[in-house]
């Protein structure tokens, strides 16, 4: 069975607080999961989620601030105290390798763990698979910054009736998907356009091209929210988005559900992210809480 949900381990900036853990999300893709920016205690949040070290295939590391990165020991230990067999990629700005062999080998333990090491050296794609295109890109912080994106193929839904009318099944039509047509029957008669579907996750950063090329027609968008309204001229210094700028970028790229995260502590009712949030995008927003599952949407019908 597939499962494409988002599992929040923690959702405060800078500094934790009694609710909220430092940043740390493991999205579970099928059979992968994508672990971004696992701040200090993600460890203990993946286990309290009920999800294993086992589940992840690959670490992203936005940049190296702390709050998105100090998770990275526990999280490299525990792949090898649990004896992962795959291979775990690790992708960060290739300037901050020096952080990331640090964080890598922070204290004395046995290294049994296969973990390639895959930065990003410029824009674009970085690593593809079963899952599609992961991608990233640079955003506009006060040090080397960048987020990414998970982009899935568009491909074809097949139509159990048509393929009964035209006498197709078992082996023969994996054959017909894999080669486009089978004894005369073309892919077009027995399937309808599916649209592949795109994660984004954009951690701290001012307003970019950048940002809304990461956004584009994203299907769940993950982006910080750290400052209100109120605070517009504190985010822009701190090199921060507002939950106003987030939802503006939801709107203007038409992504279909919202996560906003990576709260500044000055802020006690999440209620006025959500309502600032409302007042610029008509989607679905989640605020999210620390142990959340977020469900990827369910894919949009049509081509």
């Amino acid at each position: 069975m597939t499962v494409r949900e988002l599992i929040v381990l923690g959702t405060a900036s800078q500094v934790p607080t009694r609710q909220r853990n430092h940043n740390g999300y493991l999205l579970r893709w099928d059979g992968e999961g994508f672990l971004f920016d696992p701040g200090d205690g993600s460890q203990r949040q993946l286990l309290r989620s009920g999800a294993a070290a086992s589940d992840i295939t690959r670490i992203c590391i936005t940049h190296f601030h702390g709050d998105h990165c100090l998770g990275v020991p526990g999280i490299v230990q525990r792949l090898s105290l649990d004896r992962v067999q795959h291979t775990v990629h690790a992708h960060y700005p290739l300037s901050g390798a020096h952080f990331f062999e640090r964080l890598r080998y922070a204290s004395a333990f046995y290294d049994a763990a296969d973990i390639k090491e895959v930065p990003v050296v410029e824009d674009g794609e970085i690593a593809n698979g079963r899952f599609g295109r992961l991608e990233a890109y640079a955003l506009d912080h006060g040090i080397d910054s960048v987020g990414y994106r998970l982009v899935e193929p568009d491909g074809h839904r097949m139509l159990p009736e048509k393929l009964k009318e035209h006498g197709i099944q078992g082996p023969a039509v994996r054959t017909l998907q894999q080669q486009g047509e089978f004894e005369g029957v073309k892919l077009a008669d027995v399937s309808e356009p599916r649209k592949g579907q795109r994660f984004a996750f954009v951690m701290d950063t001012r307003l970019c091209d950048n940002v809304f090329e990461l956004a584009d027609n994203a299907d769940m968008l993950v982006i910080e929210s750290t400052y209100l309204a109120r605070d517009t001229k504190l985010a822009g210094d701190h090199g921060h988005l507002t939950a106003q700028q987030a939802a503006r970028v939801a709107r203007d790229c038409r992504v279909r559900k919202l996560v906003l995260t990576h709260f500044s502590q000055r802020y006690d009712d999440p209620a006025e992210f959500l309502a600032e949030a409302a007042a610029e995008f008509d989607g679905e927003i989640v605020i999210a809480k620390d142990l959340d599952r977020v469900p990827v949407p369910k894919r949009a019908t049509g081509p």
